[in-house]
Order: C-alpha cells, then structure tokens, then sequence
C-alpha cells in the first residue's frame, strides 16, 4: 500500500511537536507562504483570459517596468500579511520603503523579505516565473523595526525559499535544518511533501548565465564560461547552458541536477544586478542548506553585511565544486 501523502500543514505541525518551546506563529507564517502561492498560481493560470498581462506603464524603485502581475503579486503577499499578526514588518523589490505593520504589534515576531515575482519578464510568453522570501526574527522589544534593522546577514535568516510557478508549483523552503520541496496538487488545493531533505550534486553538467552580456563582463569570468564550453572528458565538459530568464527556475535546476547560475558582476556594475536581502540571501541560504555554494565570485553571500534595503550583488551559485572552480578563475587564481 502507497504511503499517504504528507501535507504542508501536517509537515509543519509534526516538525513543530519537535520542539516543545515552539508557540506556532511560525508556523502559521510557512502556512501563508503557501497560501500566497497558491492565490499567485490561480492568477498565472488565468493571466491570458483576464487581461493582466503587459506592463501598468510604472517603474519601481529599481527602475524596472513594473508588469501588472508583479503589482498584483506583491498586493498578494502585502494583503496576505498585513493581517497575519504574525510580521511586524515587510519589504519588497516593489516597495521603495519597508512597510511597518503596526496592526500586527506587539505580536508580530518576523519580518517578510520578498521578490513577489520573479522573472517578471516570463509573463507575457508563458514561461517559468517564480517568488523568492527571507524571514527574519525582529529583535526589537519595544516598538516596530527600524529601516536598519532590516539590513541583515544572510546567516541570520531564520528560514528561506521561493515558490516556482511551472509545468507544476513548487514551494521549496529551508528552516536551517535542510531543504524540502512541496508540489501543490489543484485537485485538493493542498501542497504534498514531493522532495524531503534535497541534496544538490557536488558538481554538475549545467550552466546558466545571461551570455547576451559576455562583453561586459571581466576577463576572468569571460574565461571560467569559455572554460566550460571546452570539451574535455575527464572533467565532464562541455556544459550544457540553460538559461530561463527566470532565476528561481535556473537555480531550482540546479539544486535538483548539479551545476551553476552566474550573473556576475560587469565592468562598469561590479555590484552585479540581483538584489542581496530578498534575491541572493534566501537562495543561498537554500543552497547552502542543501549542500552547496553561493559566492560573489570574491566572497560567501551569506557573510555579506548589508548596507541598503535594495542593495545589489553578483551571484554565483550552484553545486560546491563549480562555484569553487568559478571563483578560481574570477579571483585571477586559474587561467585555464
């Protein structure tokens, strides 16, 4: 007889009877993550008949055309939280400011970091897009949080994740004790555990990289992509490259196969283009929970101390072996 499927809400119950101390606020919180995925996955599979596609003619805070999916999903996650009582605080790539919760204080323990949509670019072709969220213990006993104290390091992350909305949705998330991935089932409009405790391979046969932008990169990461572009059989190369535009997509990938997602930083932008708190801080805490790697080609992502809420950085991420051969060539440490 096949094994009854686990739910999230029985997963999240059963790990939280391991912990005697816990009260159930954070439990409560995974819970709406999945309920915004779930109300996000229903307006993607709509998005052609309702007239939600196209852009809402605004840019955000980043300068970004603003699509009128990725307005609706931070609505989502603001609408879902804002009366949680669960966060006193939540910031966004759409928000220029973070968005105090005093309706949810003094109860409220955790802040909300989220990319409401990522790979917005993917809405109007019917390609992969994904969410991405960082969860944070707000430390203050006081009061709301200050702007400041949204600004932390990737290892004070209490968990991490993202949800890919492709051929299936997927919530995939880490509480600091490995990884697990559900895949919702619309049948029953439930998440079923699909992927327990993910263990990405130490190296692998796949690249992802945005190469329209070769030319604009620094003569070591140039050299690491042609590098894997050479066959050579006892390293396993060539790499196959495989890119969505989408990056949960991409690093999702790899996660699951072995390899590595790069948007390096440029000459003229060696600050890269990914947004630290709520882009590369949560993948990599996933990856790195799950066995990997996550690197600015000079530095551990995780370590990094935040200057500003939208702070930007290179990343390079992936199976430990790749990256480490990465930064090898991006620190001028290997030619070839």
């Amino acid at each position: 007889m096949a094994q009854f499927p686990i739910t999230l809400n029985r997963f999240i119950i059963e790990k939280q009877a391991a912990h005697p101390a816990a009260t159930g606020e954070f439990s409560v919180l995974l819970s709406q993550i999945g309920l915004v995925g779930k109300m996000i996955a229903q307006d993607l599979r709509r998005a052609g008949l309702i007239n939600i596609l196209g852009s809402t003619g605004a840019t955000n805070v980043q300068g970004e055309v603003v699509k009128k999916l990725d307005e609706i999903a931070n609505d989502t996650f603001v609408k879902v939280f804002k009366y949680s009582r669960i966060v006193c605080a939540l910031a966004s790539e759409e928000l220029e400011k973070p968005l105090l919760v005093p309706e949810n204080w003094p109860h409220g323990k955790y802040i909300l970091l989220f990319d409401p949509l990522d790979g917005s670019s993917n809405t109007d072709v019917n390609m992969p897009l994904g969410a991405i969220f960082s969860v944070l213990r707000s430390e203050k006993k006081d009061g709301l949080p200050s702007d400041t104290e949204l600004l932390c390091k990737g290892v004070d992350q209490v968990a991490a994740g993202y949800v890919l909305y492709g051929s299936s949705t997927m919530l995939v998330f880490t509480v600091g004790q490995g990884v697990h991935g559900f895949t919702l089932d619309p049948g029953i409009g439930e998440y079923l555990l699909s992927h327990e405790q993910i263990r990405i391979p130490p190296r692998g046969k796949v690249y992802a990289v945005n190469e329209g932008n070769y030319h604009k990169w620094p003569a070591g990461t140039q050299r690491y992509i042609d590098h894997l572009k050479v066959p050579d059989k006892a390293s396993g190369r060539p790499y196959s490259s495989r890119y969505s535009g989408c990056l949960v997509a991409d690093v999702h990938r790899m996660l699951l196969s072995g390899g590595i997602y790069l948007y390096p930083g440029e000459v003229d932008k060696p600050e890269g283009k990914l947004r630290l708190l709520y882009e590369a801080n949560p993948l990599a805490f996933v990856v790195e929970q799950a066995g990997g790697s996550a690197s600015t080609g000079t530095t551990r992502v995780l370590d990094i101390e935040p200057k500003s809420l939208h702070q930007r950085v290179p990343l390079i991420i992936g199976s430990r072996e790749d990256v480490a051969e990465a930064e090898e060539f991006i620190q001028g440490k290997r030619e070839g």
